[in-house]
């Protein structure tokens, strides 16, 4: 409990006299001691930026056509066995309409990124909120709350993401941003199943402690013992919890992008925000796989960085907010 360890924290430091720490504080403490967590925050600072600065850092127009130049291989393969060496203008290659891959690769950084940062806050939202009424309510509401989770629980996510994105891609809101908007919808109405049972296995085990009976003493109401009291002993598995489930959200966006129900990638200049994902270029690249299976290079590599950067960020985060680690600086 972060109450409990954060006196304790604050007895020790009288006894041993130095100066304590609060909870958050002592938590960026023992993180930045974590050299794993430290790279993985680095590589998510640096893909971050890239998403930020996309048109800066994109060394050419994502959407100009160079149908002299289709199906380059990268720029280091000067002796081909078959089909046209690399050009330096073009580091990573070109797809089949000539475009130049490591500027798609860039605006896709943005696109996913966003869709990873932006999905995992309103799937947290919804998951906490209901973990949060059942375990505290319990009785019936908690039971018809996880019966529900259940159903939601027991078939493939994977299978409820095409079957919302089929029905809904061709209505007013598939079309928002093109289809981003949908893509977060349907995230935030799938994702939040692991979680809302991880929160409420927290409050069945909070409910009953003693400050929060103090608290219930005292007179206070159900939603600020909750507010107050609950929710933020609640915080730390939940940002673990979001830490790992950027690198998912992504990877849910690649599957549909290369099922070709995602994003819609932009057609002109008209829309130079979410050009394109790391889902649309193996969209891209798909028809070419095996004649041309560096077009999936850029993609690949990315999601495999991300995802590695949020796990040892989750890693370290769940090892500093762990009570039983003690701050021996």
């Amino acid at each position: 409990m972060a109450q409990s360890t954060q006196f304790r924290q604050s007895a020790e430091a009288a006894i041993l006299g130095h100066p304590t720490r609060g909870l958050w504080r002592n938590t960026w403490y023992r993180l930045r001691r974590n050299r794993l967590a430290m790279l993985g925050l680095g590589i998510i600072a640096l893909f971050t930026g890239v998403a930020i600065l996309a048109p800066v850092l994109a060394p050419h127009n994502p959407f100009k056509w160079n149908l002299d130049k289709t199906y380059l291989p990268p720029a280091w393969i000067t002796q081909a066995e078959s089909g046209p060496n690399g050009d330096p203008r073009f580091l990573l290659g070109t797809d089949k309409d000539g475009r130049d891959l490591l500027s798609r690769g860039v605006y896709g950084t943005q696109t996913s990124m966003f869709v990873g940062l932006a999905a995992a806050p309103l799937v947290a939202l919804v998951g906490v909120s209901i973990g949060l009424i059942a375990g505290y309510a319990g009785g019936r509401v908690d039971n018809l709350i996880m019966r529900i989770t259940d159903v939601f629980y027991a078939f493939p996510s994977i299978m409820f993401y095409i079957l919302i994105m089929l029905i809904f891609r061709f209505t007013v809101v598939g079309r928002w941003l093109n289809g981003l908007v949908m893509i977060l919808l349907a995230l935030t109405l799938i994702g939040w199943v692991g979680l809302a049972r991880l929160v409420r296995s927290v409050v069945l085990s909070l409910k009953e402690s003693e400050f929060v009976e103090a608290a219930r003493c005292i007179g206070a109401s159900d939603a600020r013992i909750l507010a107050h009291h609950i929710l933020p002993n609640c915080m730390g598995v939940v940002l673990v919890w979001m830490t790992m489930a950027v690198p998912r959200l992504i990877m849910v966006e690649a599957i549909l992008g290369y099922l070709g129900i995602g994003i819609k990638p932009a057609l002109d200049d008209s829309q130079s925000f979410f050009v394109t994902s790391w889902g649309g270029l193996f969209l891209d690249g798909r028809g070419a796989i095996n004649s041309h299976p560096f077009i999936l290079v850029v993609p690949t590599v990315c999601i495999a960085l991300v995802g590695t950067a949020f796990t040892f960020l989750g890693d370290g985060l769940r090892d500093a907010l762990d009570p039983h680690m003690r701050d021996i600086a």
